[in-house]
C-alpha cells in the first residue's frame, strides 16, 4: 500500500512540477511579449500583465506541492538535529500535521474564494472569470497533500543536507 501510494505522489507532483514550469515558460513568456509591444512597438497588450500574473499565482501553487516533497516544511532544524531517532520521528509527525493543517485550511478557503470570484471577470479578459485564477490555491493544495504525506512516508529532508 504504501509502495502504491507513493508511485501515485510520484507522478502527482511530477505533474504538478511540470504545470509549474509551463506556468513559468509561460509568464517570462509573455513578459518579453510584453516588453517588446510596449517599449518597441508603442502598442501595450494589457491582456498579458494580468496573464503573467495568473500564471505565476499557478506556478507557486502548483510548484509548492514539490517543495513539500523534498521535506522544505517549516521545522525547527537545531531541534531535529540534536534528537535521538524516536523523537526525530514524533517530529515528523508534528511537522505534517502542521502542514496539513496549514494546506487544510488553503484548500477550503481557497475553494471559497475560488467560488465567489466566479463572478468576476479578469480585469483586460472581461470574459474569462477570476475562478480560474484563484482556482490555484485548492489545487495546489491538493497537490501538496500528496507531497506532504509522501514525505511522512519516505523523508527526504533535502533542505537539511543543502543548508549551509
Amino acid at each position: 500500500m504504501k509502495a502504491l501510494f507513493l508511485s501515485l505522489e510520484r507522478r502527482t507532483t511530477g505533474l504538478a512540477m511540470a504545470i509549474a514550469c509551463a506556468m513559468l515558460v509561460v509568464a517570462s513568456t509573455l513578459g518579453m511579449f510584453q516588453i517588446i509591444t510596449r517599449f518597441v512597438l508603442e502598442q501595450p497588450a494589457e491582456w498579458s500583465e494580468i496573464l503573467i500574473r495568473f500564471s505565476l499565482i499557478w506556478m507557486v501553487f502548483m510548484g509548492i506541492a514539490a517543495a513539500f516533497r523534498q521535506g522544505a516544511m517549516v521545522s525547527v532544524d537545531v531541534l531535529y538535529r540534536w534528537s535521538p531517532p524516536r523523537m526525530k520521528r514524533v517530529l515528523d509527525w508534528v511537522v505534517c500535521g502542521a502542514a496539513l493543517l496549514l494546506v487544510g485550511i488553503i484548500v477550503w478557503w481557497g475553494w471559497a474564494y475560488a467560488l465567489r470570484g466566479q463572478v468576476q471577470s479578469m480585469a483586460g479578459l472581461e470574459h474569462v472569470s477570476m475562478f480560474w485564477a484563484y482556482l490555484a490555491m485548492p489545487v495546489g493544495g491538493v497537490f501538496s497533500v500528496l507531497g506532504i504525506v509522501g514525505n511522512l512516508l519516505d523523508p527526504q529532508r533535502q533542505e537539511l543536507e543543502t543548508a549551509q
